[in-house]
């Protein structure tokens, strides 16, 4: 298994910029390989989910032989920023495009899976709920999926940083917009909907943001798959769910069930 760094220029970004990814040894298959986009966190980078877990390790004992990407989003929540950089249109649309120019994946829905951690969570389902027809699954492990109903009050449990608001939103309110993604759950084509896994730990600070979005999501009759055990907002944690996720995976991409 090839681990590699991918240095190339960003037209979206105006940019050169990297992601990683982790190449199968075997030979593709004619359609390609399979392809994962996993997605960072907050404070992480692309090179984040190869260094902190044992990445290979799961792959290698996964049923089923993936590409995995690992993009460069920096701050921004998967979002165009409003006062920087359009980051969602590039992990959305332009690093896809460098994926299949570069590397044998898969253009095929069942072949093409998303998931993330934190910051990348949230990314993840965004993408998930906005592209459904992209996706054969997707996942969240301890996503910020509570998102748009945060507060930026300094004193107010789970407030975000104001000036990281101010750059991502413009200091608004995005309750009901494209970025809320209970919003987004409202207006999704169920039938089209991915499998979609979501994960938190009983000892994390985004737990609550969680069972509420869960509960939204069933109460839509939207079916997921659930974890919710013992577990923080740590590293040990999302390796562990990367490996309970691979091992998911197969059945839930090919069946079209959430709870497969």
């Amino acid at each position: 298994m090839a681990m590699i760094r991918y240095d190339y220029r960003s037209e979206v970004l105006e940019l050169s910029t990297s992601l990683t990814a982790c190449v199968p040894d075997e030979a593709p298959p004619a359609e390609g390989y399979p392809v994962l986009f996993l997605l960072h966190g907050l404070s992480d980078d692309a090179t984040m989910w190869a260094r902190k877990t044992a990445l290979e390790r799961h792959l290698q004992a996964c049923a089923l032989p993936m590409l995995v990407v690992m993009p460069q989003a920096h701050r921004s929540y998967y979002t165009d920023e409003a006062h920087g950089i359009d980051h969602w249109t590039h992990v959305t649309t332009e690093v896809p495009a460098v994926v299949a120019r570069t590397f044998r994946a898969s253009a095929e829905r069942r072949d093409t899976y998303v998931a993330g951690l934190s910051m990348g969570g949230y990314g993840a389902v965004k993408w998930a709920l906005r592209e459904p027809e992209r996706f054969g699954a997707a996942a969240s492990f301890s996503g910020a999926l509570g998102l748009a109903q945060r507060t930026v009050d300094p004193l107010a449990a789970g407030a975000l940083d104001g000036r990281l608001w101010d750059t991502v939103f413009d200091g608004r309110d995005v309750t009901g917009t494209e970025h809320d993604l209970l919003r987004l759950l409202e207006s999704a084509p169920r039938a089209a909907l991915p499998p979609l896994r979501v994960s938190c730990g009983t000892d994390d600070p985004l737990l609550a943001e969680n069972e509420r979005f869960i509960a939204s999501a069933r109460g839509l009759g939207i079916d997921l798959a659930v974890d919710i055990g013992p577990g923080a907002h740590t590293w040990d944690y999302w390796d562990a769910q990367l490996q309970a996720f691979l091992a998911w995976l197969p059945a839930a991409a090919g069946s079209g069930l959430a709870n497969a």
